[in-house]
C-alpha cells in the first residue's frame, strides 16, 4: 500500500474497532501515559530513541535568531525531566477552554475571547473532505489525533480520548516534524515538510501547520488562565 492508501486504512479500522469495542478509562489513561512520555523522547533535528529514516542537520538555517528576542536564553524546555517515573499531567476535563478559560479571557480583554474562539474552531474545522486524490473523506479522526498530540506534548489528556489512535495515525517522523514546528520552529526545513505524507496536497499539509500552532496557542492559553483563575481565587 502506497503511505495515503495505508493511512486510510488505518482510519477506517480505527472507525471499526471504536463501532465494536470502546477501550476502557484504565486503558486510555495507561495509553495517554506511554504516549506522554515517547514524546519526551522525539528529539528534533537528529536522531534518538525515534530511529527516522533523514537527517537534516545540514540543512537547519544558522540565522541567528537571537537578534529578534530579549532574552537569548528563551525558548522551549519539556515540561518533565526525562526518566521521571510520575510525569505531571493537566486534565482537561478540570480546566477547559469552553467552560473556564473562554469566560476568563473575556473578563480580562472584552470580546478576545470570542476571537480566540473563532480562530480555534475555523482551523480545526476547516476541511475539503478530501485526502490527496480521494474526495468524500472525513477527517475528523486525524485532525483530532494531530491537535490532540501537541496537547499531549505539552501533558494535557482528554479523559474521552483513546490516545492509541495517536499511535496509529501519525508515524514517527511525522511526530519528530510536529514537535520541531510546535517547539522549535526555528529549526523546520524544506527537507522534513516534503519527508511525511508526500502523496498530499500542499495545502492540506499547511493545514497541518495550522493545527499545530492553534493547538500549542490553546495549550499556552489554558497553562496561564489556569494560573490566573488560581490567583484569583
Amino acid at each position: 500500500l502506497s503511505e495515503l492508501e495505508a493511512l486510510m486504512e488505518r482510519m477506517k479500522r480505527l472507525q471499526e474497532d471504536k463501532e465494536d469495542e470502546e477501550a476502557s478509562q484504565e486503558e486510555m489513561a495507561t495509553r495517554f501515559e506511554n504516549e506522554k512520555k515517547e514524546s519526551l523522547l522525539v528529539i528534533t533535528g537528529g536522531i534518538c530513541a525515534f530511529q527516522v529514516d533523514f537527517s537534516f542537520d545540514d540543512e537547519i538555517v544558522s540565522t541567528d535568531v537571537s537578534r529578534y528576542i530579549e532574552d537569548p536564553g528563551f525558548g522551549y524546555k519539556d515540561f518533565a525531566r526525562r526518566g521521571e517515573d510520575h510525569l505531571p499531567t493537566f486534565r482537561a476535563q478540570d480546566y477547559t477552554w469552553e467552560n473556564h478559560g473562554f469566560s476568563l479571557v473575556n473578563r480580562l480583554y472584552s470580546d478576545i475571547g470570542h476571537l480566540l474562539d473563532e480562530k480555534f474552531r475555523m482551523v480545526y474545522n476547516l476541511t475539503y473532505n478530501t485526502m490527496a486524490t480521494h474526495e468524500d473523506v472525513d477527517t475528523t479522526t486525524l485532525r483530532r489525533a494531530l491537535f490532540n498530540y501537541v496537547h499531549c506534548m505539552y501533558g494535557i489528556r482528554y479523559d474521552d480520548y483513546d490516545y492509541g489512535e495517536v499511535n496509529q495515525l501519525l508515524e514517527r517522523s511525522l511526530k519528530v516534524y510536529i514537535k520541531t514546528v510546535t517547539c522549535y520552529p526555528e529549526r523546520t526545513t524544506k527537507r522534513m515538510y516534503d519527508s511525511y505524507w508526500r502523496q498530499f496536497k500542499h495545502s492540506e499539509k499547511v493545514h497541518v501547520n495550522l493545527l499545530l500552532m492553534e493547538a500549542r496557542m490553546q495549550a499556552e492559553l489554558l497553562y496561564a488562565l489556569r494560573a490566573i483563575t488560581r490567583h484569583l481565587t
